[in-house]
């Protein structure tokens, strides 16, 4: 198993269930929101969470698979998205970045220990902007 197998494995056997479930439940987990694209073929919502890192208006998102992510593809094909930001869900317009260094946005992001696992486990990293609606 390479290393974006295994990295995928861990998110969506063991980690994606237990953070889904926790925010299901009314728990906001600090330094995570849920972000809600739609889904490239099905239409359906597709939730992930990812780390969080809003700055105003705007959260920033270092994909650690970059345009092989699903979510990435899905808001290729769709860019407004929902995102759940403790107990409240927000609206907004997402679009990767890929002239933008995902290397130095981590180092401005807040959530340290999510971008040192997203590097550490990352295959293609790729920033991605999703202005939030006011």
């Amino acid at each position: 198993m390479d290393k974006r197998g295994a990295s995928t494995f861990l998110s969506v056997k063991l980690f994606n269930p237990l953070v889904k479930a926790a925010t299901n439940a009314g728990i906001p987990l600090p330094g995570v929101v849920i972000l809600e694209t739609t889904g490239r073929k099905s239409g359906q919502p597709r939730r992930t969470p990812v780390g969080k890192a809003v700055i105003d208006n705007t959260l920033w998102i270092v994909a650690e698979h970059g345009r092989r992510a699903g979510y990435v593809r899905n808001i290729s094909v769709n860019p407004r998205v929902r995102v759940k930001i403790g107990r409240r869900w927000r609206t907004g317009t997402a679009q990767a970045l890929p002239d933008d260094d995902p290397r130095e946005r981590q180092r401005r992001i807040p959530n340290k220990l999510n971008s040192a696992s997203v590097r550490a486990m990352g295959s293609d990293l790729l920033t991605v902007r999703v202005d939030l609606d006011p």
